[in-house]
């Protein structure tokens, strides 16, 4: 689950023992060592949020909070790094999932399963305006989150290129394509970038993907959800790639 601690020492220790810390919460007005805890949490591109000080009493019940709090990390984060390296051990071409601006949680976990069953190697997650891993990701993703590496990063947009630099293909989904999704080339390496809810990639993630993909809707609904879209997609990337193995 997710765990709130709280005071100067123990958030502190938290950052220099390298614990993946989801959001830090300061209360306004908090001066001495209040400062090193910010410093070390923007040299890590951990959130910070400056709240009033009886926010802090309420989630902390009253305890000796020092002005400060931290929400950490069921799990720790990796690096994309650390993903690609997954693929290249197993021998596999890579094929890493990005969520962009995913803000529900029993979404965000439903994607994290469907992931794990279809053999992605790890996910992209945006380090701001985007639900973080928490008890409830956890507890939705049944399990999946213990053996899907999750990386956290301050730029998608950045994180996408450095991926093309590495080899990958980037497709992106979006309702709006005109290709549609089983008429691409899926089985090379590659990340499939997908929005959250109401809101799509946005035009600074669709220019640097590569190609764009779509799901053709056939009903009176223009839209899926987005864990059940991405299951669809990630889904045919093993249905091509499986083809491609046998031919």
């Amino acid at each position: 689950m997710e765990d709130l601690t709280w005071g100067r020492n123990p958030v502190l220790e938290a950052l220099k023992a390298g614990r993946s810390v989801n959001k830090i919460l300061i209360a306004r007005g908090s001066r001495g060592s209040v400062r090193e805890i910010a410093a070390r949490a923007r040299e890590q591109e951990v959130p910070l949020q400056f709240v009033a000080r009886r926010v802090l009493d309420s989630l902390t019940h009253g305890a000796g909070h020092q002005g400060v709090a931290a929400y950490l990390s069921p799990k720790s984060y990796v690096s994309v790094a650390d993903i690609l390296a997954r693929a290249s051990a197993r021998e596999e071409n890579p094929l890493i999932l990005i969520l962009a601006g995913w803000e529900d949680p029993q979404n965000f976990g439903g994607i994290l399963r469907s992931a794990e069953a279809a053999g992605v190697h790890g996910v992209i997650i945006p380090t701001r305006r985007a639900v973080p891993l928490t008890g409830t990701v956890a507890k939705a993703s049944a399990g999946a989150l213990e053996y899907l590496p999750i990386s956290r990063v301050g730029s998608l947009r950045q994180s996408i290129i450095d991926l093309k630099n590495s080899g990958l293909w980037v497709f992106g989904a979006d309702p709006g394509a005109s290709l549609n999704y089983y008429e691409a080339d899926l089985t090379g390496p590659l990340a499939l970038v997908i929005g959250g809810e109401g809101k799509g990639l946005g035009p600074s993630l669709t220019k640097v993907c590569d190609f764009l993909i779509r799901i053709p809707m056939q009903g009176k609904v223009n839209s899926l959800n987005a864990a059940v879209a991405g299951a669809i997609l990630l889904y045919e990337i093993r249905r091509q790639r499986a083809g491609k193995k046998t031919t």
